[in-house]
């Protein structure tokens, strides 16, 4: 039988409130059978919702599964930092002052307040190099680019699957119009630099067909594992930012840092619809 569930839809990565990446949270996801999960999924039709549990380890403040309208995955950034958010306006309180620990697929991810906003440490990256000739034609071609364009490929995967293609620059990358005929199961993300001198460090695009996602609008955890791939490369200062999004009518900002092998992903989260949900 069906109940009554604290439910929260709400805005990651904005720059205001409606331009960011929306999130949908069901706040007791007790109960629910894996099918229903995903027709939820699917019905909500945003990139992820997430449903949260209690934790199964004394270390962390919740667990959460993150669902797709294609499936469930380990890890995700925006849904990281929308779920935290939702859990401490709910009346969450976590066990550390510091930090909300948060389980999820790919293990314990910290949540750390700074100021105004939320961050999340990186999870390590479980697959990393460079892309093999196949993988990198496929995704040439999905593009619509050649390979000349390509400044450098890396796998940047911390659990959903991600594949990073630099471009020139950022027009380059705003420039895009795939056609994922060429790469139908692709989870790529696309980066170029900015104009040097300017507020952003580079654009970044994230294309996940292969979830049922066309275009994501903001994406955390595809950044996460740009920034480990870059800060290795010794690519990027200390502090820097990033833009996503302004393709597709949105216009999110992401903060990122580097300190001691650590990336930290951050950004504004704005709760935007609150009430119920019957499940």
């Amino acid at each position: 039988m069906s109940r009554s569930r604290a439910f929260t839809q709400v805005d990651v990565f904005g720059t205001r409130p409606y331009s960011g990446n929306p999130l949908a949270a069901v706040l007791d996801g007790e109960g629910i059978d894996d099918d229903l999960l995903e027709d939820v999924a699917r019905w909500t039709n945003l990139s992820e919702t997430t449903f949260v549990l209690p934790p199964t380890t004394p270390e962390a403040d919740y667990r959460v599964r993150i669902m797709t309208p294609g499936g469930e995955l380990p890890f995700a950034g925006h849904p990281t930092l929308g779920t935290a958010h939702a859990w401490l306006a709910h009346g969450g309180t976590p066990r550390h002052e510091d930090r909300i620990v948060q389980e999820c697929g790919a293990g314990l991810v910290d949540v750390h307040r700074e100021g105004s906003e939320l961050a999340f440490t990186a999870p390590p990256l479980v697959r990393t190099g460079p892309l093999d000739d196949a993988d990198l034609d496929r995704l040439v071609a999905a593009l619509g680019i050649t390979r000349a364009d390509v400044v450098g490929h890396q796998w940047v995967d911390n659990g959903p699957g991600w594949a990073a293609v630099r471009l020139p620059s950022a027009e380059h990358v705003r420039d895009l119009r795939p056609d994922w005929s060429h790469a139908p199961d692709a989870k790529v993300g696309v980066i170029g630099w900015h104009e040097e001198g300017g507020e952003h460090l580079y654009e970044t695009r994230a294309f996940v067909p292969g979830l049922g996602v066309g275009e994501d609008p903001v994406t955390g955890s595809l950044n996460a594992g740009i920034a480990q791939w870059l800060a290795g490369e010794g690519e990027v200062p200390h502090r820097w930012t990033v833009t996503q999004g302004g393709c597709i009518g949105r216009s999110g900002v992401l903060s990122l840092t580097v300190e001691g092998g650590e990336v930290r992903v951050g950004g504004t989260v704005t709760s935007l619809v609150q009430g119920t949900i019957s499940l």
